[in-house]
C-alpha cells in the first residue's frame, strides 16, 4: 500500500508595486519533510504583471524566481541558502517579505505522490 506523506505548500506571488498589495500567483513551492523533498515551479505570465505595472523589470522578475528554483533544489548557484536543509529553505523562501517576490503562508495537504501534488496545485493556483 501506498504511504500518505503530510507536506506543505505555498504560492509564489509576483508584486509588482509592493505598496498597492496586487500580485500575479506564478508558481508552487512545495516540501515534505519525511521525504527530504523540496520543489518549486513557476510560469511568469508577462501579459498580467505589465497589466499591474508597464514598465516592470520581467528579466529581474525570471532571474530572481530562478534564483527561488535553484535556493529550493540545493544547487550551489543558490548562494549560501542553498546549503541548508530542506527545511531551512522552505522557511526562508516562504519567509515574509516587502519584495517583488512573496509567498502566501505555508498551507498542509497529504499527498500519495508529491510530484503529482505539485503539478496539480501549479495547475490550479498558477494555471
Amino acid at each position: 500500500m501506498q504511504q500518505k506523506h503530510l507536506y506543505e505548500y505555498a504560492i509564489v506571488r509576483i508584486v509588482p508595486v509592493v505598496e498597492r498589495e496586487e500580485f500575479v500567483n506564478a508558481g508552487v513551492i512545495l516540501f515534505c519533510k519525511k521525504e527530504k523533498f523540496i520543489r518549486m515551479i513557476y510560469h511568469l505570465r508577462d501579459d498580467k504583471i505589465l497589466t499591474l505595472m508597464p514598465e516592470a523589470d520581467l528579466h529581474e522578475i525570471r532571474e530572481n524566481l530562478e534564483a527561488f528554483c535553484k535556493i529550493a533544489a540545493g544547487e550551489k548557484e543558490g548562494g549560501p541558502i542553498a546549503f541548508l536543509d530542506e527545511a531551512e529553505r522552505f522557511r526562508w523562501l516562504t519567509a515574509v517579505r516587502s519584495a517583488s517576490i512573496q509567498t502566501s503562508r505555508p498551507h498542509p495537504g497529504v499527498s500519495y505522490d508529491l510530484e503529482k501534488t505539485i503539478d496539480t496545485l501549479f495547475s490550479e493556483m498558477v494555471g
